[in-house]
């Protein structure tokens, strides 16, 4: 039987816009002060224990909410409510201070907050480029009437991404070093997802990075595909992930262990049942049918790449968003 799937909004507006991994700011609304009831109490009496997941409205996440709904993680003893927030600058602090046990954002800004001295760890991977450049989630676009046909052709262009500093311009900036271009020469302006493709139709701008369903999107308004910023300078790249913090996995080992191996579950049932998970994307998010059957969807794994992960690491601190990379061990619960 389907469970009912329960919605903590973090603002109205969240539940209507598509927005990025890593972008946004906190709220504070949806969270609850209340501490982690211990995963002991799952096992008494058949209860289940009651866990607040920070989660961005988009495809990414599609995993999790399918996890909820078929009820993989009340298999695992957990009553799940998804918080909808912004991105990662609202659900970190959220984690942090105990609101949420569990948080999801995009692997480079983990990576930031672990060298920052955030007491931040990944428990379960989140989605993953298909590997494939010509069928990718994410692609750098441009208009109909540009004369770009390659990444290297947007040397000393204006590219729009959704946050400065962060995963897609350092993706893009690796790409357009490894086409011989030079990416200082790059001009990285911040806007939000839901923004690009008016501002490329309106030539502000050159390219966007844009991820799905912005893919989509723009390219039914005639915009063109010319770099996969996932899926080509690093192999099978992890975009995104979720974690906790140190003292949650020091004091409630086991309830980490039960949402770790739920999660995994839920990527597997996304990977098995890929219409299911398009189907789901309407709970959270305001897709209209014919964008979601166009779009596509990320790869969703259970095991992290750790060479992914150690990629992106290498990459935050070539272009100085880090001062030291992470230990592998202090970045994932292995």
């Amino acid at each position: 039987m389907m469970r009912n799937l329960r919605v903590a909004a973090v603002g109205a507006a969240a539940l209507l816009a598509l927005t990025a991994c890593g972008s946004g700011s906190p709220t504070g609304e949806g969270a609850t002060d209340a501490p982690a009831a211990g995963s002991e109490s799952a096992a008494a009496g058949g209860e289940l224990t009651p866990i607040e997941v920070g989660v961005i409205p988009i495809v990414d996440v599609a995993p999790i909410y399918l996890g909820v709904e078929q009820g993989i993680f009340e298999d695992h003893g957990l009553d799940v409510t998804l918080t909808l927030a912004q991105g990662g600058a609202a659900i970190v602090p959220a984690v942090q201070s105990g609101q949420m046990e569990f948080g999801f954002s995009n692997v480079t800004s983990l990576i930031i907050g672990r060298d920052a001295g955030l007491p931040l760890k990944i428990v379960a991977t989140g989605p993953q480029t298909t590997g494939e450049a010509e069928d990718d989630f994410a692609h750098v676009m441009v208009s109909e009437d540009s004369d770009v046909t390659s990444l290297a052709d947007l040397e000393g262009k204006r590219i729009a991404v959704n946050t400065l500093n962060n995963i897609n311009d350092s993706v893009i900036s690796e790409g357009m070093k490894q086409e011989g271009g030079d990416p200082e020469s790059i001009e990285y302006v911040e806007m939000a997802f839901p923004d690009m493709v008016a501002q490329l139709e309106a030539g502000n701008v050159d390219a966007i990075g844009a991820v799905e369903p912005f893919v989509t999107l723009s390219e039914a308004g005639g915009a063109k595909r010319v770099y996969a910023q996932y899926a080509e300078p690093v192999p099978d790249l992890s975009i995104a992930a979720y974690f906790t913090t140190d003292q949650m996995i020091e004091q409630d080992p086991e309830l980490v262990e039960a949402f770790t191996a739920a999660m995994k579950e839920s990527q597997q049932y996304a990977t098995d049942h890929p219409e299911e998970a398009k189907a789901v994307l309407p709970e959270y998010t305001s897709l209209e049918a014919d964008v979601i059957e166009e779009l596509t969807m990320p790869r969703f794994p259970q095991d992290h790449d750790v060479a992914s992960l150690e990629r992106i690491a290498e990459l935050s601190l070539e272009t100085g968003l880090i001062d030291e990379i992470p230990l592998t061990e202090d970045l994932i619960v292995q």
